[in-house]
């Protein structure tokens, strides 16, 4: 058992931890709720531009888009999405075990011919380790989540490479946000955008039920408005992505810095019952020894 100094300083000690976890705590739990808000005010955008594109898909005008065609793959391109900072569990651990996997799934195809776009700086520190060179610096939109910056940084960016036959496939990794205490590592195909899949989430949201508006005015065509709409459907769902993975993170972060709050109080009790109990023993000797001395 530890002197009482040395019981009493550790007890200090995590005193200070517990003081900092718990204002991470906060702070993540603010930047949370913020974050929250800005998916709220962005659902209903892309609901309706997910309905628009569902109710022209289901008439029987015919349309071409570079971004549906499929094609052998012969050059990967993966956009990883992880934290700048530590401190959030097993957030960043997650996005770099699945960006392994992934890589392992295309390692026939060579290095070179695997492109990682990382979105923050974890997961570019995980790339350069994996014997891989990142496509650019991202930091910043990981960081704060912006429409401007994931459409003429990334998405412009990919659709061109893509629509130039740069790339075959293009790849996504991030943490879908579901609720406070569940966030769920996607991987999804981004391009070539498969149309059965934009269908199937304006269902799931309720938006592709009425069908299509056969008042709708369209010109030059139906198929040219489809073709048109893509690439705004596509720069929409990396933003959307950017802005689940940012929740995602802050609320990794938030239960983190709980558990590690609750900890150090529980760790706190213990040190102070061992602290008290020291200081009985010490009290109890010093007692002894004066009723010993007395009677000699």
């Amino acid at each position: 058992m530890g002197s009482l100094k040395e019981v009493k300083n550790r007890i200090n000690s995590v005193k200070s931890t517990r003081q900092i976890t718990s204002a991470m705590k906060m702070v993540a739990s603010a930047k949370l709720h913020k974050a929250q808000s800005r998916i709220e005010n962005m659902l209903p955008y892309q609901q309706k531009l997910n309905e628009i594109l569902t109710n022209f898909l289901s008439t029987d005008a015919t349309f071409e888009s570079p971004y549906t065609e499929v094609r052998p793959v012969t050059r990967v391109a993966v956009v990883v999405f992880s934290s700048n900072s530590s401190l959030c569990g097993a957030f960043n651990a997650n996005v770099v075990k699945k960006l392994g996997e992934t890589l392992e799934e295309y390692k026939s195809l060579g290095k070179e011919n695997i492109l990682i776009y990382p979105i923050g700086k974890k997961v570019e520190q995980a790339t350069k380790k994996l014997g891989y060179t990142s496509r650019g610096n991202y930091q910043g939109m990981a960081e704060k989540p912006s429409y401007v910056q994931a459409y003429e940084q990334l998405a412009g960016l990919l659709m061109q490479e893509f629509v130039e036959k740069q790339i075959d496939r293009v790849e996504l990794i991030y943490h879908h946000f579901k609720s406070m205490g569940s966030q769920i590592l996607t991987r999804e195909e981004y391009l070539p955008i498969d149309l059965s899949k934009v269908e199937a989430t304006a269902a799931t949201e309720g938006s592709g039920k009425r069908g299509f508006q056969n008042d709708y005015i369209v010109e030059p065509s139906v198929g040219q408005l489809i073709a048109d709409l893509l690439p705004k459907v596509l720069s929409q769902k990396l933003f959307t992505v950017l802005q689940d993975s940012n929740a995602s993170e802050h609320a990794a972060r938030t239960l983190a810095m709980q558990t590690a709050t609750d900890n150090a109080n529980e760790l706190i009790q213990d040190l102070t019952k061992q602290y008290n109990k020291s200081r009985q023993q010490a009290i109890t000797n010093e007692l002894l020894d004066i009723i010993a001395g007395s009677l000699k």
